[in-house]
C-alpha cells in the first residue's frame, strides 16, 4: 500500500484541528532523521524512509528492544507506529524522556522502515484512545470524556461493577499482567461505581479536577509514584479522600497500541503489537 495513502488516512482519522504537541524541541540529537512536518508540529510522520508499506508494527515507545526486534525480523518496507516518539524512563528524572538510538535509526533508514507517531491525537477521546481502551479492558461502562489536555480530552469518567478498591485492583492487575499500586486515601467502597481513567501520566489535579468536582473518588492511571514532582497531586487526593491506582505508563497505554492493529488491519495491512517492559518505578 502506498505510504502516503496510509498517512493521509491517519491524518483524517486522528489529527483533529486544535490538537498540539511539543516533542521536537527535545529531539535535537536525532533531528537529521526527522521529517520537516514533524519538526513543525511534533505529530504524524516522524521518519519517512519508504514509499510502500507492506506491514505495520505498533508499540508504545520506540525503545531499543522494539526497534531491534523489527530489525531482527528482517522486515523491509514496513511502518513502526508509536504512541510516543521518545522513550519514557522515570528513573532518569528530571529528564524522563530520552531519544531513539541513532545507530538503529540509521538501520531503519537503510531497511526502509518508517516511523509514525500519534501522542495527543491517540490520547484524545475516541474508539482507539488510550484511556477509553484501558477503560474498556477493565469493563468500565457509560464512558464520557474528560480531562482537557493539549486541545483534546485525555480521560474518561465511567462506572465499574467492582464494589471495592480491592476488587478493582484485582481486575486492573489481571489486565496489565503485573502488580499495580494503590494509594488508599479514601473509602474502600467505590461510591456509585464511579471512576475516572486517565492512562499514562494522568495523576495530576489539573487534568482530574473535573472528575473530582463530580464526586469521583477513584483514579485509575499509569504513573502514580509519590515524589517531589507529584507531591501536590497526592496531597490533594489525600485531603479529599481520593483513591489512586497506578499501573505504569507503559502498561496502561498498551491497549490503545494493540487496538491500533485492528485499525491497520481494516486498511488491509498486516499488523503486530511489539511488547516492551514496564518501568515499575512509575508506581
Amino acid at each position: 500500500m502506498k505510504a502516503k495513502e496510509i498517512y493521509s488516512q491517519l491524518e483524517k482519522d486522528f489529527i483533529k484541528p486544535g490538537l498540539t504537541d511539543s516533542w521536537f524541541p527535545h529531539m535535537g540529537e536525532v533531528s537529521e532523521f526527522l521529517t520537516e512536518n514533524f519538526k513543525q508540529r511534533s505529530m504524524g510522520l516522524v521518519c519517512d524512509f519508504n514509499k510502500e508499506i507492506t506491514r505495520v508494527y505498533t508499540a508504545v515507545f520506540p525503545s531499543d528492544k522494539v526497534m531491534q526486534e523489527i530489525l531482527d525480523s528482517g522486515a523491509k518496507d514496513v511502518l513502526l507506529f508509536v504512541h510516543h516518539p521518545s522513550i519514557w524512563d522515570i528513573r532518569k528524572a528530571p529528564n524522563v524522556f530520552y531519544q531513539m538510538n541513532k545507530d538503529l535509526l540509521q538501520q531503519f533508514k537503510e531497511k526502509g522502515i518508517s516511523i509514525y507517531n500519534l501522542h495527543v491525537p491517540l490520547d484524545n477521546f475516541g474508539v482507539y484512545s488510550t484511556s477509553k481502551t484501558l477503560a474498556d479492558t477493565l469493563g468500565i461502562k457509560n464512558l464520557r470524556p474528560c480531562s482537557p489536555y493539549e486541545g483534546g480530552l485525555a480521560g474518561v469518567i465511567g462506572e465499574t461493577n467492582c464494589k471495592t478498591i480491592k476488587e478493582l485492583q484485582c481486575v486492573f492487575e489481571k489486565a496489565v499482567g503485573h502488580n499495580v499500586c494503590v494509594y488508599h486515601y479514601g473509602d474502600e467502597k467505590i461510591e456509585n461505581g464511579k471512576v475516572v481513567v486517565v492512562a499514562g501520566g494522568g495523576n495530576e489535579v489539573a487534568y482530574l479536577k473535573e472528575a473530582f468536582d463530580e464526586g469521583v473518588k477513584v483514579v485509575i492511571t499509569g504513573i502514580s509514584s509519590r515524589n517531589p514532582h507529584s507531591e501536590k497531586d497526592h496531597a490533594y487526593e489525600e485531603k479529599h479522600g481520593i483513591n489512586v491506582l497506578g499501573g505504569t505508563h507503559y502498561s496502561t497505554e498498551t491497549f490503545a497500541c494493540i487496538a491500533m492493529c485492528e485499525y491497520f488491519e481494516k486498511l488491509g495491512l498486516k499488523s503486530e503489537f511489539i511488547s516492551d517492559v514496564p518501568v515499575m518505578e512509575d508506581i
